[in-house]
């Protein structure tokens, strides 16, 4: 029979069985196309759960399955010249091999994927990490099928060992910032627009970017302050945004020992919500201002505080300056000073005597 097609065909019996081998190869790809696009079609309908997880999955299998499927086929029941056979082993081999290593790299980066998914702000940890999985198991499948092919690899191994160590210390400062990174992106201390403060060097500002070797501050100069991650990871930050933007501020008003506190008092929460009632850009209503004899008696005054809640870090500057004039107005209305600080010197008789001998001299 197969002479016969052969002979039909005008070709020789070698020529019949590859040209059969490469339709069988061809068909597997085909179908396996058309399964990938049918489970890809229910992977798009099914919009969230384990359903399209699974189909996720599914779809990518079905082209390199049956390739496999085909090649062994065609090896165990055409005749093919012995170089062929050897080149079908070795392929079969490298789709195990894939299918192998590309199934559970494809589970991790879904799950990855699903995670970036349910969090945005996760996003920037997923889609590095993604690429580092496939990277990984991309090498380490290349190195199953070199071994398998009979390369030996005790010198690749020593190279990596060796290279690795090398790496590893010319780059110590930048994989040090590298995975503080990770942990800034994953932890999120700190996120873009927060504005904080590091206790470290007092460098203080709006985050802007937060990268994988270093997180960028703008200031209140409009200046870009770039920071290593390794040291934003390792101080302490002040983070003015979280929980939330809202803050407490104080204003210190210092009055002389005779003035009356409660009139004081009154006089700030006057001025305080008389500054609400004016619409102050950056000063809330609620919780409403406070008044505390705090720190209490000076050497030379009577110290009272002011506090109150503003909308956001940088509308303590704003409130504090126009409370202060207000209050200053009232003070100046009511007769109420703000003393200068004072010494008082006691002499004692020789000091006296000392100083009056001085002065007859």
């Amino acid at each position: 029979m197969v002479e016969y097609f052969a002979h039909a065909l005008h070709v020789s019996n070698v020529t019949f069985y590859t040209l059969l081998f490469g339709t069988l190869i061809i068909g597997s790809l085909l179908l396996g196309f058309a399964l990938s696009r049918v489970l890809h079609y229910w992977k798009k309908r099914l919009h969230e759960g384990m359903g399209q997880l699974l189909f996720a999955l599914l779809e990518s299998l079905p082209m390199p399955l049956l390739l496999i499927g085909s090649i062994y086929l065609g090896l165990e029941s055409l005749p093919l010249p012995s170089r062929f056979e050897r080149l079908g082993s070795k392929l079969i081999l490298a789709l195990v091999i894939l299918v192998m290593i590309y199934f559970p790299a494809k589970v991790i980066v879904l799950a990855l994927r699903r995670w970036g998914q349910q969090d945005p702000h996760m996003l920037r940890v997923t889609q590095p990490a993604a690429f580092l999985v496939r990277t990984l198991f991309a090498l380490f499948g290349t190195l199953i099928f070199l071994d398998k092919m009979g390369v030996s690899l005790t010198a690749v191994w020593g190279t990596l060992g060796v290279g690795s160590v090398a790496v590893a210390l010319a780059l110590q400062d930048t994989l040090s910032n590298f995975f503080s990174g990770l942990y800034l992106l994953a932890d999120r201390p700190v996120s873009p627009n927060d504005y904080i403060k590091l206790d470290s060097d007092q460098q203080e500002g709006y985050v802007v970017q937060i990268g994988w070797r270093s997180t960028i501050l703008r200031t209140l100069g409009n200046n870009y302050v770039v920071i290593p991650n390794s040291t934003l990871a390792k101080t302490i930050v002040v983070n003015y945004s979280q929980p939330e933007t809202r803050m407490s501020c104080s204003v210190a008003v210092s009055v002389a020992h005779e003035t009356d506190p409660a009139l004081v008092e009154k006089i700030l929460l006057e001025a305080a919500h008389e500054a609400i009632r004016d619409g102050l850009e950056g000063l809330l209503a609620k919780p409403e201002p406070g008044v505390s004899f705090s720190p209490g008696f000076g050497e030379s005054s009577l110290n009272f505080s002011l506090g109150m809640q503003v909308r956001q870090f940088t509308d303590q500057f704003g409130v504090q300056s126009e409370l202060r004039k207000r209050i200053l107005k009232k003070f100046k209305e009511a007769g109420i000073s703000m003393p200068f600080p004072t010494r008082t010197l006691v002499f004692d008789k020789s000091a006296k005597d000392l100083l009056g001998g001085g002065s007859q001299s």
